[in-house]
């Protein structure tokens, strides 16, 4: 535990540092070497950096004639910056993204190279559902850069052995639960309302374990009334019952993801549960490590609906975050980063910084080496629920297209907040198809 410690407060400490300013790791500007010069543009602010930062090193060290320079951005004015710079034409050779809605963009556009058949040896390394969301069609245009994301079920060991409540592993049973917690004063689910997208967790999983992967696929494909699938109305109905019932407590509306603060509620024992992604753990194994040191940490899988026509083993998340190649740049640039993605990412170090970090890579074959590592119980449970997953939805804000992402966000959080009805959202989404 000691030394993968050590790593996250030195990678924490140098993403702190980089997320107050951009900062250059070449001497080129913003769409200066979109077509003379390999560069790639990357997020602050995640256990990936760090990697990142040592594999492009690497890069460079080995290819001394063909270096890739790169820039950091915080998320947020990552995401204002890249689409303009793609439309423009100024982008970096290396796009950063998540796949879905604005990858479907970018290919509509003409924007990003079709990579299939060009990178093989990394797409033999990492799992087929995951290089799947980097495929439009049956083209590959993005593959996988860093861990995978799935959203699960952590839970407070020493909260529910106080109240005397077992784990919940079907839909009643975490009712009962609810009801449980909030008789002893306790709030049963931290929610970040205040950040809106962590709201897109409850509706992803009910929706899909009601109703199956069919009905948002029928949503991504602009199906007339898509959103009036009823899974989609008993989900909505189900999460304000959830609300009614006091899961969520008063203040969730001011809670905010970016601080972690729903972690902290949980680690501090004002909270029993909290449905997340996979890439909060690293945060709780430098925020609180004696809560995770202790066996207070424990995750588990969102329960089953009864009579519901879901794969219980389905998951939602982020299967990864992606790196396309701009179309825009340079053959001779477009080779050399093409050749980077091949041969570097998840390669054995980069594999290997990544489970030191908590993380779980995407990669084929890791069941022994997750199972000797520090984070063991937790790799191992999350690594198997990819892995085994028949179908892995991409986060809904991110599956859909940026205009219709907004809109989703917007009126679910009505939602939640009550302020809003079922039918309400199903009409205001149905008008975005």
């Amino acid at each position: 535990m000691i030394r993968s410690r050590r790593r996250l407060a030195l990678g924490t400490a140098l993403l702190a540092t980089a997320a107050l300013t951009l900062s250059a790791c070449g001497t080129s500007g913003p769409g200066e070497s979109a077509a003379g010069e390999a560069s790639a543009w990357a997020t602050t602010g995640s256990v990936h950096e760090q990697i990142w930062k040592t594999s492009f090193e690497n890069w460079n060290s080995e290819h001394p004639d063909a270096e890739i320079s790169v820039e950091w951005f915080n998320n947020d004015a990552y995401k204002e910056k890249i689409r303009t710079a793609i439309g423009a034409g100024t982008g970096p050779s290396l796009v950063f993204g998540w796949g879905g809605g604005t990858l479907a963009d970018y290919v509509d556009q003409g924007k990003v190279v079709d990579l299939t058949g060009k990178v093989s040896n990394l797409v033999d390394r990492v799992l087929p559902s995951v290089v799947k969301n980097g495929m439009i069609g049956d083209k590959l245009y993005a593959v996988p850069n860093s861990q995978s994301q799935p959203v699960v079920l952590y839970y407070n060991t020493e909260l529910f052995d106080e109240v005397g409540v077992d784990v919940p592993k079907t839909w009643n049973e975490l009712l009962s639960a609810v009801d449980a917690f909030v008789d002893a004063g306790v709030t049963p689910f931290a929610l970040a309302g205040a950040s809106k997208w962590p709201e897109l967790m409850w509706i992803q999983y009910l929706t899909d374990r009601i109703g199956g992967s069919e009905v948002f696929d029928a949503v991504l494909a602009g199906e007339e009334d898509a959103w009036s699938d009823p899974a989609i109305i008993e989900a909505l109905e189900k999460i304000q019952e959830l609300v009614d019932r006091g899961a969520f407590g008063d203040g969730f509306g001011s809670v905010v993801a970016d601080t972690r603060a729903d972690a902290a509620l949980l680690h501090t024992g004002k909270a029993a549960m909290l449905l997340q992604g996979s890439w909060l753990y690293s945060s709780f194994l430098t925020d609180a490590p004696d809560f995770v040191e202790r066996g207070r940490l424990a995750t588990t899988s969102f329960p089953t609906i009864e009579g519901g026509a879901g794969d219980p083993a389905n998951i939602v998340g982020n299967p990864a975050n992606y790196w396309s190649v701009s179309a825009d740049a340079s053959e001779d640039v477009q080779d050399t980063v093409t050749s980077y993605l091949d041969e570097m990412v998840f390669s054995d170090d980069y594999t290997t910084q990544l489970i030191e970090g908590g993380g779980v890579p995407p990669v084929a074959g890791l069941e022994e080496e997750l199972a000797k590592s520090d984070n063991a119980d937790f790799l191992t449970f999350a690594y198997d629920l990819v892995k085994n997953a028949p179908h892995f939805q991409l986060s809904w804000d991110q599956a859909l297209r940026p205009s219709q992402a907004q809109e989703l966000l917007t009126n679910l959080d009505l939602v939640f907040l009550k302020k809003s009805t079922p039918q309400q959202f199903v009409d205001a989404m149905n008008g975005t198809l």
